[in-house]
């Protein structure tokens, strides 16, 4: 598999990454592991998780793959602090929250050091700078060897990169910004993907295949064995599943029959090829289904099908994005 360097780092990462937010819960030791046999002999590197999914779970199991299966200079592992199980406050961006969850990361994992730590999101109640300062501390100490953030708009991102430039000692600077981004999810385009491009921040898009829309499972119904149909995760899948979202998945479709291959590739192949997309973020029930995914790296989508899709999903910018000057 082709590997890239995260935004303007030397950490290079494979360019399909792998995502385990069902470990631990939905996705047993058994499936884990032969997901991660499969993405290891496609190439693949980069593996992402974080501190609450399966509520430490989905580490814990990833830590105990990685001491019997493979070593740990093959992977490239990313995890996330800052969301908590509070229904008063999703998001902890303190140092002290921050830095103890990143200990309790590496116990889990079983390592002394992730290769990039993210903030899962912005804390609107922790002043910036004490968010970033956690992310400086840890890089320092060597137990993150890169730093980025997750789910932050377009200010948020250019604020923090731009408070790392100015602030006085310190030395650590974003190299990614995981947001969703999908052709049923562009939003990141209006200002996120622009600020990251000219600050040279790598994006790893999550939900790459729309929560699994984008694959064609839901066209004529919600399979039983399904996100959509599953407890934990049907409100998840809900809003692409809505007349809008069904004209781009029947485009999608009909790219994949005129290029024999599947919606699942059509749609992973677009958004792995958008400008600054380092590595889109694929999680998978199954091992088969991990690998129709990762043999998307033998196929470049065509411009003219890449023009016809962009068309289909356009989102709609106006002021003051576009148009301004005619006002």
């Amino acid at each position: 598999m082709e590997q890239r360097h995260l935004g303007r780092t030397g950490l290079r990462v494979s360019r399909i990454g792998l995502g385990t937010l069902t470990w631990g819960r939905d996705t047993d030791e058994h499936d884990a592991a032969e997901q991660l046999k499969t993405f290891l002999e496609a190439g693949g590197t980069l593996v992402d998780t974080a501190d609450v999914y399966a509520d430490g779970g989905a580490e814990y199991l990833l830590g105990q793959l990685m001491e019997e299966l493979v070593p740990r200079r093959d992977l490239v592992i990313a995890t996330k602090a800052g969301s908590v199980p509070d229904p008063d406050r999703r998001f902890d961006g303190s140092r002290g929250h921050l830095l103890a969850a990143l200990d309790a990361s590496l116990e889990r994992l079983g390592t002394d050091h992730v290769d990039l730590w993210q903030v899962h999101a912005f804390d609107p109640f922790t002043p910036l700078e004490e968010t970033l300062q956690a992310l400086d501390l840890a890089v320092s100490s060597g137990r993150a060897r890169y730093a980025g953030v997750s789910n932050f708009c377009g200010w948020q991102l250019a604020k923090a990169a731009t408070w790392q430039l100015a602030a006085p000692g310190v030395r650590t600077r974003l190299a990614s910004t995981q947001m969703e981004y999908s052709l049923l999810q562009r939003g990141i385009e209006r200002e996120v993907l622009p600020a990251a491009r000219d600050l040279g921040i790598g994006i790893l898009p999550s939900s790459p295949l729309g929560r699994g829309v984008l694959t064609g499972k839901y066209r004529r119904g919600t399979p039983a064995d399904s996100r959509g149909a599953s407890d934990q995760l049907a409100a998840f899948v809900a809003p692409y599943l809505d007349e809008a979202a069904g004209h781009i998945v029947d485009a999608v479709a009909t790219a994949a029959d005129g290029l024999a291959t599947t919606p699942l590739q059509v749609a992973l192949a677009w958004v792995r090829d958008r400008p600054g997309v380092a590595a889109p973020i694929v999680g998978a029930r199954t091992a088969q289904q991990l690998a129709e995914a990762l043999s998307v790296e033998a196929l470049t989508l065509p411009d003219e099908i890449c023009r016809a899709l962009d068309d289909v999903s356009a989102p709609v910018h106006r002021y003051p994005d576009q148009d301004w000057s005619t006002l």
